[in-house]
C-alpha cells in the first residue's frame, strides 16, 4: 500500500499573489479611466465646452443682428403686451426701402427723446446686462422702450375729435387695441411729426409715459427713426402666449400727409 501523503491539487487558475496583482491591475485601469487617463474624458469635456461657447456666440450674434428677445418691464402696452412677456424684435424689418409705419409696435433707444442723451451705464454691468438681455433673461436697459407708432414723418396728429378719438391727417382712428376703460388721451395736443421722426404711444394710455409726456423736452417727444432697434413681430414667452403680432387695421383709412414725408405709412 502506498502510504505517501496525497497532496490536494491546487487551483491552476491563480495563486493568491497572482489574484492580488490582477485586482490591482483592474483598479489601476478604472482609476485611469476615472481620471481621464486615456484622454477620452478630457476630450469629451473639451468638446462640450467648445460647443457651448460656439452656441453662445451664435445666439449673441443672431440676437445682435437678426432677432432680439426683449422682456416687457411694464404694463404700458397692455393688453397687447403684458409684464414679463418676451417679445422677439425683428431687426431686419426696416431698411432703406422699409420704414416704421403707423400701427407698428417698435422697440427704440430713447436717449435724446425720452431720456437724457448723456445717460450712461456702468461699462461692466452694461456688458453683463446686454448679454442676459440678448438671451431674454433680463429686463432691457432703462433707455430702451416699446411703444406703438401713431404718427410718422409729415403726419398731423391731433387729440381729440368730438368723440374723443385721435385724428391723423384729419381722419379719426378707432384704436381697438387700447386697454379696456382707457380713453385715447386725457392730454390734448396738436402736432406735426418732423421728417424722419415718430410719434409713439402706449396701448395702456392711462399708464404709459410716451410722446405726450415729452412734448416740452428737446425733440418734442418725437423718436428719431434711426433710434429704432426693430419691430416687435412675435411673443415668444411664456408658452401660453406664443403668437405673432399681426398688423392693426386702425390706420388703413388715414391718407398720406400733405407735407414732407419722412417715414413709412400703414
Amino acid at each position: 500500500m502506498d502510504t505517501e501523503a496525497q497532496h490536494p491539487e491546487r487551483d491552476r487558475s491563480s495563486t493568491p499573489d497572482e489574484g492580488a496583482a490582477e485586482e490591482g491591475s483592474r483598479s489601476a485601469r478604472f482609476s485611469r479611466l476615472a481620471r481621464g487617463g486615456d484622454g477620452r474624458a478630457r476630450l469629451s469635456l473639451r468638446t462640450a465646452a467648445l460647443i457651448g461657447v460656439a452656441c453662445t456666440v451664435f445666439v449673441l450674434l443672431f440676437s445682435h443682428f437678426v432677432v432680439q428677445p426683449f422682456q416687457i418691464p411694464s404694463s404700458s402696452m397692455e393688453p397687447t403686451l403684458r409684464v414679463g412677456d418676451r417679445i422677439l424684435v425683428n431687426k431686419l424689418a426696416y431698411g432703406s426701402d422699409s420704414r416704421p409705419a403707423r400701427g407698428d409696435i417698435v422697440v427704440f433707444d430713447g436717449r435724446g427723446s425720452f431720456v437724457r442723451a448723456e445717460l450712461t451705464e456702468n461699462p461692466v454691468s452694461s456688458v453683463v446686462r446686454e448679454g442676459l438681455a440678448a438671451l431674454g433673461l433680463a429686463e432691457p436697459a432703462d433707455t430702451d422702450f416699446v411703444k406703438r407708432v401713431v404718427g410718422t414723418g409729415g403726419d398731423r396728429v391731433v387729440c381729440c375729435d368730438d368723440e374723443g378719438r385721435i385724428e391723423v391727417n384729419g381722419v379719426a382712428v378707432d384704436e381697438g387695441y387700447l386697454h379696456p376703460g382707457d380713453v385715447p388721451s386725457e392730454v390734448a395736443f396738436d402736432i406735426v411729426v418732423p421728417a424722419n421722426r415718430l410719434w409713439v404711444m402706449g396701448d395702456h394710455r392711462g399708464n404709459s409715459s410716451d410722446s405726450r409726456d415729452h412734448l416740452g423736452d428737446p425733440g418734442g417727444g418725437m423718436v428719431p427713426v434711426d433710434k429704432v432697434i426693430g419691430r416687435a413681430d412675435w411673443i415668444g414667452w411664456p408658452a401660453g402666449r406664443w403668437t405673432s403680432l399681426e398688423p392693426t387695421g386702425a390706420f388703413r383709412h388715414v391718407p398720406p400727409p400733405s407735407g414732407v414725408v419722412g417715414g413709412g405709412h400703414g
